[in-house]
């Protein structure tokens, strides 16, 4: 720890208060954070949790509708250590699973430092450590902290921002126009026409939850897409995906996988849903899209309740104008374009990560890790979590021995936290 000397006498006329973490710093306090606090602590290795919301899980709590429930049955969603309750259903819904994530937090004494914000965060060759700012919120009262520190896990997830298209005539429009994330219950929109722009599984969910409500909802299908029934025959279709592929082939999985998604729903191209050419497995391999798990979507769109339109040429007043040309009067937008990591804002580093995140793994250099960038959902986040606490572990151990032991250095602007 003697390069911490060297870190803090430089900085004598840094005005923010410095804080020293005696372990890694976590920032982002969903699942994957979650996830990665709680192997730590079975670790027996300290850290700093950094939430910028006031709660955990903000994505799960705040800007997800009523009805969402788990896509994949929750053996596959559960963060390590910790399984889900015995008494939950298959598929646990959004009230179950913030349950289960407030329940984890409490039982690994999990306790994030709320309401801060990272600015910046960047690693200090001349010292060896990561230095971590960021403004902590109360109330009115704003105050700067720096945190230093040896490793840095960034688990703020591949959702962090909401993306929001640029289409012609749509700040215009004077209807309501709103992202998927402020989009609650479809009880607003009763007897509207509403256009969701996106047909993702947000985008397909909430077109049926419109349609239940008494809305008359059309979805923007621009390009094509996978949809594969949820379950195939009582089994999960991703339980059945995962089981195949510890025998074959994926190219031979998705031949399989396309095989049983015609046995079940039938030919979709004629209602407007046409599929990629490459199967469901290597399109989101590839492209990082995961295919849409029907729950009865499809059902109303071959039914003529739910209508599928092509992409959108531009806004015009009350109506939309479509690419093939043909208007329709609007009432409602709803954006269910997705959303992107917002680590490029604050991240001053340009190797491990890149436009598509962390796609490559767990672990890059000089003590950066990342958590839930795999874009292999709750299992692959699970699974990055208890690699990295492992890694760190072992290191923290090596660099805490009798014999190599530091006193932190004492500073009137560092405050030793652990």
């Amino acid at each position: 720890m003697e390069n911490l000397f060297r870190l803090v006498e430089c900085e004598e006329t840094f005005s923010k208060r410095c804080v020293w973490v005696n372990g890694p710093v976590i920032v982002g306090a969903g699942p994957s954070g979650l996830a990665t606090a709680a192997c730590l602590k079975q670790q027996g290795v300290p850290f700093m949790l950094l939430e910028r919301a006031e709660c955990i899980a903000s994505l799960w709590q705040k800007r997800t509708y009523d009805r969402l429930k788990l896509h994949l049955p929750k053996h596959f969603c559960q963060l390590p250590i910790l399984p889900f309750p015995p008494h939950f259903p298959q598929y646990p819904s959004k009230k179950q699973f913030i349950d289960y994530l407030e329940s984890y937090a409490q039982h690994f004494d999990i306790n994030p430092r709320f309401n801060q914000c990272v600015q910046s965060a960047r690693y200090d060759e001349t010292s060896g450590f990561w230095r971590v700012k960021t403004v902590a919120t109360r109330g009115s009262v704003k105050n700067e902290f720096e945190y230093i520190c040896r490793w840095l896990v960034v688990a703020t997830g591949e959702n962090a921002e909401c993306v929001m298209p640029e289409i012609e005539g749509l700040k215009e429009f004077k209807g309501d126009v709103i992202h998927a994330c402020e989009y609650k219950c479809g009880e607003r929109f009763k007897g509207k026409k509403v256009l969701v722009v996106g047909c993702g599984n947000s985008g397909m969910e909430l077109s049926l939850d419109l349609f239940n409500h008494s809305a008359s909802p059309s979805i923007v299908v621009r390009s094509s897409v996978h949809v594969l029934p949820r379950e195939v025959f009582g089994k999960s279709t991703f339980e059945l995906a995962t089981l195949m592929l510890q025998w074959l082939p994926l190219w031979v999985v998705d031949k399989i996988l396309l095989v049983l998604a015609w046995l079940v729903l039938g030919n979709m191209e004629k209602f407007g849903l046409k599929r990629p050419l490459e199967g469901p497995l290597s399109w989101k391999n590839r492209k990082g899209k995961t295919p849409v798990l029907d729950i009865g979507t499809l059902e109303k769109i071959k039914s003529g309740d739910i209508k599928v339109v092509p992409a959108i040429k531009r806004f015009d007043n009350g109506c939309v104008e479509l690419v093939n040309g043909e208007k329709q009067d609007v009432d409602a937008v709803v954006l269910a374009t997705g959303y992107r990591s917002n680590v490029p804002s604050w991240l001053q580093e340009g190797e491990f990560f890149s436009e598509n995140g962390f796609p490559n793994g767990w672990k890059g250099n000089v003590g950066l890790y990342a958590v839930g960038f795999t874009r292999r959902g709750l299992s692959g986040a699970s699974f990055d979590a208890m690699k990295i606490a492992q890694d760190i572990a072992l290191l923290w151990k090596q660099d805490t021995k009798p014999n190599k032991h530091r006193t932190t250095a004492c500073h009137r602007r560092c405050i030793s936290q652990f």
